[in-house]
């Protein structure tokens, strides 16, 4: 008996599984509809072109067959993630060690390693708020002002295109690539702060100073739905454009610098004492490393291998070249000397001018970016902060305030859509016309948002744990009182 139940309750168990499951259709089922030769070509000009393959698909009335599918949607392509992937290595290679080794030259050899470890910390923590909600908030959908949090720890993040942003880089390509941007914005600040602030303050700071200044701005500027978003939402507040980061990398630190730097007050004998750079080969080895890590924060910023990255391409060099020699000009007409930091100093420049415009506007246009970009900021530098007094220590206000600012209203003048036509699909009626008004209005808007997050956010760090080192540190320099070691052992 016991046999027979061991084998019939099996038998029962099979039997209710049977009944349970759906008998299958013995109709076959319709074979999905196959793409046209016409379909498949065109899906494959759409990848050429940097375009929405998906439109291949469509009928007349705008609308896709059920089941037809085609193997160009929806996928990464290999050329254009291929390029991402390289722009993102590149603008990385602009912060470390570019942007490092720039001002670890441009200060004093006993601040050296506090350069570098305040480069170092900023790449870290910009990465793990990222990672955690910094991604969601600047590029998920939302509010005008700020993202939800469905990316949140980059959930949902994988090699599949975000058509919302690019029809043929991976999601996670394409985060990685904005992660670079969030990595090099802060540490831009760390020029205003250099060899009087201390580490821990660094990063308390730049932590908050990404919730309040930086992830609303670039959500506002390049989010879907941003406020300010000209190009990509028909509904925005403000229709400005910015290609490659004149008001989210930029403005944002420039202005911010000028707060802080205010706020820590200057440097001990400032004024009084020699300051000069400790070494011009760093420096010049650092502005080598941002010039060539630039073609990919601007060519990059087409978010494909097509005309509008060769373009940012020709424009990023003219401008920066042009920028570089305007800045030694000047130099040349007031002293007779035309010094290698002056190069320097007008290359990045003519960088940061071109960055807004670099994908707008033409190779001409380019030249007058840069002769602007290597002029007006060596005027802020080297004139206007002797008049106003304050103590911007490698000048990271003069150059990226100025320079972008100034940058972002040339892009309202010389934008074309003859350049870029993405520029007529919801700016026509004014590109060429009126937008310069719009990226006046967003310039506004973004000083603002600048100014009074970084005074929030240093005014937090001051009350918690100062802002500064005391004076004997400041004296005997950053480096071995914060960090146990110096740059150079002689």
């Amino acid at each position: 008996m016991k046999a027979v139940s061991r084998l019939l309750i099996p038998l029962v168990l099979l039997a209710a599984f049977a009944l349970a499951t759906p008998a299958r259709s013995q109709t076959p089922a319709a074979p999905a509809p196959t793409p046209t030769l016409e379909q498949r070509v065109a899906g494959l000009e759409a990848y050429i072109a940097n375009t929405d393959p998906s439109r291949s698909l469509r009928s007349a009335d705008g609308t896709v067959p059920p089941g037809l599918t085609m193997a160009t949607v929806n996928v990464p392509g290999p050329g254009h993630n291929g390029w991402m992937m390289t722009a993102s290595a590149l603008v990385l290679f602009m912060t470390l060690p570019g942007l490092a080794l720039s001002y670890a030259g441009l200060v004093r050899r006993k601040n050296v390693a506090s350069i570098l470890a305040q480069c170092l910390g900023i790449a870290g923590l910009s990465t793990i708020l990222w990672w955690a909600v910094g991604y969601s908030l600047v590029f998920a959908p939302g509010h005008p002002w700020l993202g939800d949090l469905r990316y949140a720890m980059l959930r949902n993040v994988g090699p599949a295109p975000n058509t919302a942003y690019s029809f043929w880089v991976s999601h996670n390509i394409y985060a990685m690539f904005e992660l670079m941007f969030a990595i090099i914005t802060p540490a831009i600040i760390v020029g205003a702060t250099a060899e009087r602030m201390r580490f821990a303050a660094v990063l308390s700071f730049v932590g908050i100073w990404m919730f309040l200044v930086f992830f609303p701005i670039t959500h506002m500027v390049w989010g879907v739905d941003g406020a300010m978003n000209g190009l990509n939402n028909p509904r925005a507040l403000i229709k400005a454009v910015d290609f490659a980061g004149g008001f989210v990398v930029h403005m944002s630190s420039g202005w911010s610098s000028l707060v802080i730097c205010i706020m820590l007050g200057r440097r001990m004998g400032y004024g009084k004492e020699k300051m000069a750079p400790h070494s011009i080969v760093l420096c010049m080895t650092g502005t080598a490393m941002l010039w060539v890590g630039w073609y990919g924060f601007n060519a990059g910023s087409a978010l494909g291998a097509d005309g509008i990255a060769t373009n940012a391409f020709v424009t990023t060099t003219l401008s920066a070249a042009i920028g570089s020699s305007a800045w030694a000009f000047a130099e040349f007409l007031q002293s007779r000397k035309s010094s290698v930091l002056g190069f320097c100093s007008g290359a990045i420049g003519g960088l940061v001018t071109i960055a807004p415009a670099c994908g707008y506007v033409s190779a001409s246009s380019a030249v007058l970016f840069g002769l602007v970009g290597g002029f007006l900021p060596y005027f802020a530098v080297v004139k206007m902060k002797a008049i106003l007094g304050y103590d911007d220590a490698l000048d990271a206000f003069g150059v990226h305030a100025v320079g972008g600012t100034i940058g972002i209203l040339l892009t309202g003048i010389f934008a074309s859509a003859d350049i870029n036509p993405r520029l007529a699909v919801h700016l026509g009626a004014i590109v060429g016309r009126t937008l310069w008004l719009q990226q006046l209005e967003a310039v506004f808007v973004v000083i603002l948002i600048a100014v009074v997050g970084s005074f929030i956010a240093g005014l937090i760090v001051q009350i918690l744990i100062g802002l500064r080192p005391n004076q004997d540190v400041e004296a005997v320099g950053l480096d071995l009182a914060e960090h146990g070691e110096e740059g150079y052992i002689l």
